[in-house]
């Protein structure tokens, strides 16, 4: 049975479902989720991520990481762990760029969270020549012990969103359910949100206009209940790249992409990549409450220069005119307001002693 009729068939027994539910079973499901399936990144998949882009992305991230293990007072061992690691790009580059800093180098184990079993194949392959200790996990709480780095790009935009509507008495959350062809559409919950769920509502957003849809991620304490837990014995780090604004905004961005293009979310289900845009002050609000520093995001472009992306693209450049065109290209698509410049945003997190991290 395919998850399409599996989903309309728990629909009509149980009825209409969260976009949240919905999003979670057609990314996750074992037997026919969009993750557990498929090796969906790269120029003739569903999308494309800065670090298949460029190299120059995962090497500056690689600088940040040994600079920041320094300000940690350099321990001997220190666990990265990246959260949706793709094709093991981004963490080739960043071993490649540690070599620069032979002590992190030899300090690093490494934690991928990754749940495609495609996925794990290629990473493994891509990551094969490289003599650090490398495991595979589900979860962030099984990431050995000791000091901690997180690395998550694009990963939290995954992360299930719930849909709210203000209507004239209150606000009521926007389900999935079945037209009368047995179809999915969006309905509205005739009963009001309870008070602890408009408590996720940004505190600026609570009073907007009739008809204001928002979007919350409730699912963002759970991926910092386990670094907390782990900041109360160890000092914790950890970097957020993904799209989306800076402050909280209104309107309806879930989303899904088939071979690099948006289609209807509500179709194919389990065979297209769904997402929405990261809120960041949300993202924040949810790292303080769980008792973290945290940076003001800023913008891909901005963080990418002072990191020296113009320096490290000069020294690639140098080998020969086609190059620097190659170069060029890579730059402007990864650092230009117009490409990915300006929407996509990073974000630190850090232990309460440690200092701010370099590149914010």
């Amino acid at each position: 049975m395919s998850l399409t009729s599996r989903l309309q068939r728990q629909i009509h027994q149980d009825g209409p479902m969260s976009v949240a539910r919905y999003m979670t079973i057609c990314l996750l499901d074992p037997s026919h989720g969009y993750y557990p399936t498929r090796d969906p990144i790269g120029a003739g998949a569903d999308f494309i991520t800065a670090p298949e882009v460029s190299q120059m992305f995962g090497e500056l991230i690689g600088v940040w990481l040994a600079a920041n293990w320094q300000k940690m007072d350099q321990p001997k061992t220190i666990n990265l762990v990246e959260a949706g690691p793709g094709k093991g790009s981004m963490m080739s580059d960043i071993l490649r760029a540690s070599a620069a800093v032979p002590e992190f180098s030899q300090a690093l184990h490494i934690h991928l969270i990754e749940a495609s079993a495609a996925l794990v194949a290629v990473q493994a392959k891509t990551l094969g020549s490289f003599t650090q200790p490398i495991s595979w996990t589900d979860h962030l709480s099984d990431t050995g012990s000791g000091p901690l780095m997180l690395v998550a790009n694009e990963y939290v935009d995954c992360l299930p969103v719930r849909q709210f509507i203000r209507k004239p008495d209150h606000w009521h959350e926007r389900l999935i359910g079945l037209d009368e062809a047995g179809e999915f559409q969006f309905i509205l919950d005739p009963s009001p949100l309870a008070a602890k769920d408009i408590e996720l509502i940004a505190p600026e957003l609570r009073n907007a206009a009739q008809d204001t849809l928002v979007e919350v991620r409730p699912s963002l304490a759970a991926l910092f209940d386990p670094l907390a837990k782990r900041a109360e014995t160890d000092p914790v780090m950890a970097l957020f790249i993904d799209y989306g604004p800076a402050i909280s905004e209104t309107g309806d961005s879930f989303q899904a992409i088939s071979k690099h293009k948006k289609v209807n979310p509500l179709r194919l289900s389990g065979e297209v990549d769904l997402t929405a845009r990261v809120d960041f002050a949300e993202l924040g609000r949810a790292a303080r409450t769980a008792g973290f520093e945290v940076s003001a995001p800023i913008t891909q472009g901005q963080w990418l220069q002072k990191m020296g992306l113009l320096e490290r693209a000069a020294v690639l450049a140098a080998k020969s005119s086609q190059t620097r065109n190659k170069i060029a290209r890579q730059v402007h698509r990864l650092s230009d307001a117009r490409e990915m410049g300006e929407l996509f945003k990073f974000l630190a997190v850090w232990s309460p002693g440690l200092s701010k991290p370099a590149g914010f």
